[in-house]
């Protein structure tokens, strides 16, 4: 079988930040990572699973929210893939996850989305763990540039 564009990716060399990992169509794909791949720190399930409902509560919320495709964890837990319509540039795609990141750091109350009847895995949220990954990805991407969004060889 044909290897998957983000298996040609040299994990080795690749640091937190994000990256352009494919572009399909209209839609592209963006690899937010969250931790250096391979290097024994990882997302943990709860927090993650919390990351995932605030960023994309807040992403399908702005006023591009209807250009928003997905926005989930990679199976590896080094960080998420966030898939836009290509109408938002790279430039708003930085500030629009800066500030996605910065809502979920400074996120105080109800996980949106966190029941029974809303989710498959309620129980499983850690706020306070997202939080932090929220705040450390404000620190990554302070001041992040579309030319460093470019997989290191």
């Amino acid at each position: 079988m044909k290897k998957i564009a983000s298996f040609t990716i040299n994990h080795d060399v690749l640091e937190k930040g994000l990256y352009i990992s494919r572009i399909d169509g209209d839609v592209v794909t963006y690899d937010v990572r969250m931790k250096k791949p391979n290097n024994g720190d990882y997302l943990q399930n709860a927090g993650l699973h919390s990351l995932e409902h605030l960023l994309a509560t807040y992403l399908r919320n702005t006023s591009q929210g209807n250009e928003v495709i997905y926005v989930g964890p990679m199976g590896c837990r080094t960080g998420f893939y966030v898939l836009l319509r290509d109408t938002i540039s790279a430039e708003q795609t930085i500030k629009l996850l800066q500030d996605a990141f910065a809502f979920t750091r400074d996120f105080n109350g109800e996980i949106p989305g966190n029941s029974r009847k809303e989710c498959g895995n309620y129980l499983e949220h850690d706020l306070k763990n997202a939080k932090e990954i929220a705040a450390d990805m404000c620190e990554v991407l302070k001041d992040w540039t579309p030319e460093k969004m470019v997989y290191p060889k």
